[in-house]
């Protein structure tokens, strides 16, 4: 008889795709307070632990006084607020390093118990390599506001969050496989067919661009709906050359296609829900509403100027969404066992 326990991991993913979202969240929170580069060393080992004394809170402060967000933003800076930012920072990087040992630490013991199913072994090593490399993703998306710029590269930061979005999905759609297959032993993982891989796509574009427009702060350029200012597109905006770099370095062109693409994709999560709809998944019900408050909270976020807790449940709700996608699209992808 065989050992393995395709719900228990099933379970065991599940748990750690939520911590995934809270570190999506704990990321929004961090950029928005300005906190991410705070901590100037990438020490994964030493690093868990935070100064602990006077001493050791000043000498950190004074390494963060010698990069250009210090000089250019915060001079003047207490102690108090420099702690105040750290925080953020340093709760991100220990969420992170938790959600990798609530990774590894059960996936061994799985695997040594011999509690994997036949062929996941090698999908399951594959998203925990792809989590390391996240972490050294995040460390170079630091690492780029360290010396010359006074903030990260927006387009680092987009790496850093799609590629966390990609464990995420990949997760979910794993757990959801395995859940199949305790209900049928003799089901086969999911397809990820064309039209569903085509929603999901237009979706991480979207994403995309909503990371560009965090990283870029373009969304302070206009905090008007639906126009932008006085007009669908401002005039006078100056564009950049080449005109192709206006779309990923423009603020004002990055905001204006992070709101209008949003009801593109719209439309494909729309049709996805009603393919899933029909085969009889509750999901399709839940990514509408999630796409909806979505948009909405795309509104409220520009027209209350970017306020912390609006923003915040906007990338909370991304990722959100995001799972709900995936349920719905591997949903439609089960393949029917023959009679």
């Amino acid at each position: 008889m065989s050992n393995a326990r395709p719900r228990a991991v099933a379970r065991w993913l599940f748990a750690v795709a939520a911590l995934i979202v809270a570190m999506v969240v704990v990321g929004g929170i961090t950029r928005l307070t300005e906190s991410g580069l705070s901590i100037t060393r990438w020490q994964p080992i030493s690093g868990i632990v935070p100064p602990l004394n006077q001493v050791a809170w000043q000498a950190e402060f004074d390494r963060y006084k010698q990069i250009p967000e210090y000089a250019a933003f915060n001079r003047g800076m207490t102690l108090a607020g420099f702690k105040a930012i750290f925080f953020w920072e340093y709760a991100h990087r220990l969420l992170g390093r938790v959600i990798g040992l609530a990774f590894a630490l059960p996936l061994l013991w799985f695997a040594i118990r011999r509690r994997i199913p036949a062929g996941y072994g090698t999908r399951l090593v594959a998203l925990l390599a792809l989590g390391g490399f996240q972490g050294a993703i995040g460390w170079w998306m630091v690492a780029s506001g360290l010396s010359e710029r006074t903030d990260v590269s927006h387009l680092r930061l987009a790496a850093h969050l799609v590629t966390a979005l990609v464990i995420l999905a990949g997760i979910v759609w794993t757990a959801l496989d395995l859940m199949q297959l305790h209900r049928d032993r003799l089901a086969v993982p999911a397809r990820l067919g064309g039209a569903a891989a085509l929603a999901i796509g237009l979706l991480f574009v979207q994403i995309v661009w909503g990371a560009f427009t965090a990283g870029l702060d373009a969304g302070y350029a206009f905090a008007s709906w639906p126009l932008m200012g006085d007009s669908f597109f401002p005039a006078g905006v100056t564009m950049l050359t080449p005109g192709w770099s206006n779309a990923i370095d423009n603020p004002v062109v990055v905001q204006f296609i992070h709101r209008w693409f949003a009801f593109a994709v719209a439309a494909a999560l729309f049709w996805l829900a009603v393919r899933a709809t029909r085969r009889g998944s509750r999901s399709g019900f839940v990514v509408v509403g999630l796409v909806t408050l979505q948009i909405f909270l795309g509104v409220a976020t520009l027209m209350t100027g970017v306020l912390i807790d609006v923003a915040v449940a906007h990338q909370a709700n991304a990722a959100l969404l995001l799972i709900a996608t995936v349920v719905a699209a591997h949903r439609i992808g089960v393949v029917k066992p023959r009679v």
